[in-house]
């Protein structure tokens, strides 16, 4: 027996969560590997999932938790063997394959890349899909060409996982970073992690002009809906904005003004799905060049049974940097 979050859908409809025990037979019987897990974390989805705030859940019942780190116990797999040390992201663990918030999981050994040499579980936990995908993000403005000597690149939802991480990496290659908060009192913390300046949200939040002073040569978003709308009017000629997530919606209310009048670039940054070589490449990144003690400031520990209570938390916006979930405490 092994210690699970565990989900399931109420006759209302709605969701209820619970810390269970589960036993080896009740691990999805499509999966070639069986791992133990070290440590997981919350993002933003596992916070749906177990809130039922979102559909994010498409099979119960469902152990939730996108992310997780641990040894291969056993495998069918020809690339993985016990003992092995994995990362796995995403490939919609935790939405319709039962997922890592739990002491056990079996996976696809397809899913798993081999955690970098030296980087612990925690660590690579720390970092998560929300630091993964912050990376994919800072890699995409150098992709495009954006260099630190071009201007100011704006992150926001500065406090959350994706912006904490996304300002550390993009302060420590020398680019001078905005950083985008609804939590003002926060700005001493953001300006650690290597923030120039602070600004209020609420600049970029209510619906705006087309086009507006050009400030960005390049923005790192998570939020969506009127603040990367409002972002993009504000990028100069030929910068890039990516794009990685909702927290203030799925709606995109913008012109093509900033895309045809001033030759602005929208990436779209997807951690789910994202081939193996680029996640291995985004992951040795990760481990040579974000800054430890500055991953450290962002990171609080918790329990599974914790998980359950700090879920709401992370969709107020009450949680900053990362959460890091100790299946074993």
């Amino acid at each position: 027996m092994f210690n699970a979050i565990l989900l399931n859908r109420k006759e209302d409809g709605s969701t209820a969560a619970q810390l269970t025990q589960l036993d080896d037979a009740q691990l999805p019987a499509d999966g070639d590997v069986t791992v133990a897990i070290d440590y997981s974390t919350i993002n933003y989805k596992d916070g749906l999932a177990i809130t039922g705030k979102a559909p994010v859940v498409r099979k119960w019942p469902m152990v939730p938790g996108i992310d997780g780190a641990g040894q291969v116990l056993e495998s069918s797999h020809p690339d993985w063997k016990p003992g092995d040390a994995f990362i796995l992201n995403g490939w919609g663990v935790g939405e319709t394959h039962m997922g890592c918030l739990a002491q056990r999981a079996r996976l696809k050994g397809d899913w798993l890349i081999r955690r970098p040499q030296g980087m612990s579980s925690r660590t690579a936990m720390a970092i998560g899909t929300a630091g993964y995908t912050a990376m994919l993000s800072a890699l995409a403005l150098r992709e495009q060409g954006v260099e630190p000597g071009d201007g100011e690149i704006l992150v926001t939802g500065a406090s959350g996982g994706v912006g904490s991480v996304a300002i550390a990496i993009l302060s420590g290659w020398g680019y001078q970073v905005v950083a985008s908060t609804g939590k003002l009192d926060e700005a001493d913390y953001l300006k650690a992690l290597g923030a120039a300046e602070v600004i209020d949200r609420a600049t970029l939040s209510a619906p705006g002009k087309p086009l507006q002073k050009e400030r960005w040569a390049g923005v790192v978003d998570s939020v969506g809906s009127h603040t990367l709308v409002n972002a993009i009017a504000q990028v100069r000629y030929g910068g890039v904005a990516t794009a990685c997530g909702l927290a203030q919606g799925l709606d995109f209310p913008a012109s093509v003004a900033p895309f045809i009048l001033r030759g602005v670039r929208l990436i779209g940054i997807d951690s789910v799905m994202a081939p193996a070589a680029k996640r291995i490449a985004a992951w040795q990144r990760l481990a040579s060049d974000l800054d430890p003690a500055k991953l450290d400031a962002i990171t609080s520990e918790i329990t599974l049974g914790d998980a359950l209570a700090r879920a709401p938390e992370i969709l107020a916006g009450k949680v900053r940097g990362r959460l890091v979930v100790n299946v074993n405490a």
